[in-house]
Order: structure tokens, then sequence, then C-alpha cells
């Protein structure tokens, strides 16, 4: 597969990971901010101002994920906007949720449940964003 990197238009990868990114920083400080505090049993001690890294892990872990789509996209020449769509709810749902879930599940979340929902609520409408835009400038 790696022999599709030169093939990849990397301004659609760059114009898919910016939406997706910017998605992420609106769900979880102004969309779910309460929600999500509340998941990680924190809803009386989020900082105002997060740590770098979290910023920049979700980015770069964005980014890759953003990466990895573009490549599977085209080496199984998704040819559709139906296409990409259902693709992006196969990988979505498969992987995305599905992970987000399993690392949900850990005697350090208090309301695993709750924080699941969210965070792979957000990974799937982000991946749906990413299969369009990658689709779109294929």
């Amino acid at each position: 597969m790696t022999e599709l990197l030169p093939s990849i238009n990397w301004l659609g990868v760059l114009a898919a990971f910016i939406p997706y990114f910017m998605l992420g920083a609106l769900w979880f400080t102004l969309l779910f901010k309460k929600q999500y505090a509340i998941s990680l049993g924190k809803e009386n001690s989020m900082p105002e101002k997060p740590a770098p890294i979290f910023i920049i892990g979700p980015a770069i872990c964005s980014l890759i994920i953003t990466i990895t789509t573009a490549i599977l996209i085209y080496a199984l020449n998704i040819n559709s906007y139906q296409s990409s769509i259902e693709f992006a709810f196969v990988i979505g749902l498969g992987y995305l949720v599905a992970n987000t879930m399993t690392i949900a599940i850990n005697p350090n979340i208090p309301k695993p449940i709750m924080y699941g929902i969210i965070s792979g609520a957000y990974h799937l409408v982000g991946i749906v964003i990413v299969c369009i835009i990658i689709f779109a400038m294929k």
C-alpha cells in the first residue's frame, strides 16, 4: 500500500485533517464540555487552559487517522460518495468507536459508557467528514 503514497492528494489529506481536528476542539470544549468532564469524573476540576499535550497529541493522532484513511480509500478504490460514507461507517464503528469504547471500559474512567458515547460519536462524525473530503479531492 505504500506505493499509493505518491498518488494521494496530500492537499486533500490536509483539507480533511483540519476539520476533523477542529471538530474535536469544538466537541470537547464547547458542545460537550460539561458532559465530557462528568464522564471523566472531573466536572469540578477541569483546567481552563489545557496543557500542550492535550492539543498536540490529538492533532497528531487525527493526522495519522486521516492519512491511514486516505491510504485505504485509494487502495480500496472508493469511487462514490455513497461508498465513501459506507466506508466511513465501517471503519468509524468497527475501529474508532469500538476502540474508544474499549479504552473507556477502564476502572479509571468513572462513567465509561458516557465517555465512550461522547468520544466515539466525535470520531464517527469526524471520520465521515474525512472520508467525504478525501473522496471529493481524490
